[in-house]
């Protein structure tokens, strides 16, 4: 019968770090979630997770073990990378890994965009174990462009802090469209794909390395459900430049103390991006993987230009409604 109360207890404990959220259907009552149900689902083709990623599936000791081991809790998360694809998600996750008090999924679970139906408790299993005074983090970049995403967040957990990587929308689709060229070499071109009517100079919108880069109207899908202050916009560009500043603004928004500074990267010249000197749980240098940093085709430039002068009206009300200029004109 102890047994049986302490692992209702645990069950039932915390407010949003708990599982019983209006809207959200009900965990079994006394059978923890099966097995085959706690493992990330894998992601399709284009997506940032890599198999390796998709490797690092969470741990899954009872709570009654927990409890009485002394490993932590498993969370509902408190900040959320939610955005956006190619912006450079993975790399700000790695790094906020470093942080003692930050502990994140390393794959991406998809649970507000593709897995919503298999409840709160399932999500909750995939999350890391965590002390009093860690924050729980999970990063999925398609939340940002998934219509459903705000409500299903703001369901679970009003106060949930949430993180968005942007990156010039130009440079963030011919990425998008490098990545899915190394994976299908044979599809059309990225200048055919970006037109409707090449000789009208129309974009085609549906296409989503163009679509996701239209940050501003995905932004006030959003403002529905959070407010401005409770969302941080991190410069995907800075975070090149200056890793420990962007990192910085992150920990201040997360309310962490500034442990990541300067002294954690080094800049790699041949992939072009900063790298830790050590990694979470390491103390060899890591770099992202060889999915990361990928040598962009030729684009011709006239494309280039309708898609800047494009982009150009959306990245004004971006600026606007964010209140920062990221320099991308």
């Amino acid at each position: 019968m102890l047994f049986l109360w302490l692992y209702m207890f645990y069950s039932c404990a915390g407010s949003c770090a708990g599982l019983a959220t209006r809207g959200s259907p009900a965990p079994p009552r006394f059978a923890p979630p099966l097995p085959h149900l706690l493992q990330p689902a894998a992601g399709e083709p284009g997506e940032e997770s890599s198999l390796e990623e998709q490797r690092a599936a969470p741990d899954a000791a009872s709570p009654i073990s927990s409890f009485f081991n002394g490993s932590g809790t498993k969370r509902l998360p408190q900040a959320i990378i939610i955005g956006v694809k190619k912006g450079g998600t993975r790399a700000l996750l790695e790094f906020l890994r470093v942080h003692p008090d930050v502990r994140a999924v390393g794959a991406e679970p998809h649970f507000f965009d593709r897995n919503y139906e298999r409840g709160l408790a399932w999500y909750r299993e995939l999350m890391p174990r965590t002390l009093e005074g860690q924050i729980t983090m999970e990063k999925t970049p398609s939340y940002f462009v998934t219509k459903e995403a705000p409500a299903r967040i703001s369901s679970m957990c009003k106060g949930t802090k949430l993180i968005v990587v942007v990156r010039d929308p130009v440079t963030r689709a011919i990425s998008d469209y490098t990545q899915t060229l190394s994976k299908k070499p044979d599809i059309p071109t990225f200048e055919s794909l970006t037109f409707k009517n090449r000789t009208t100079g129309l974009i085609d919108t549906s296409w989503s390395a163009i679509q996701i880069g239209i940050y501003a109207k995905h932004l006030e899908n959003w403002l529905l459900y959070f407010p401005i202050g409770q969302i941080l916009f991190v410069s995907g560009e800075r975070l090149i430049s200056d890793p420990a500043g962007e990192l910085g603004r992150v920990q201040d928004f997360l309310g962490l103390k500034r442990i990541i500074t300067d002294k954690h990267f080094y800049f790699n010249k041949t992939k072009g991006f900063p790298c830790l000197k050590k990694a979470e749980g390491s103390s060899k240098p890591h770099c992202l993987g060889k999915t990361k940093g990928r040598t962009h085709p030729d684009i011709d430039q006239e494309v280039v230009q309708r898609l800047r002068d494009f982009y150009r009206p959306f990245n004004m009300k971006f600026y606007q409604m964010t209140g920062q200029d990221f320099g991308w004109d």
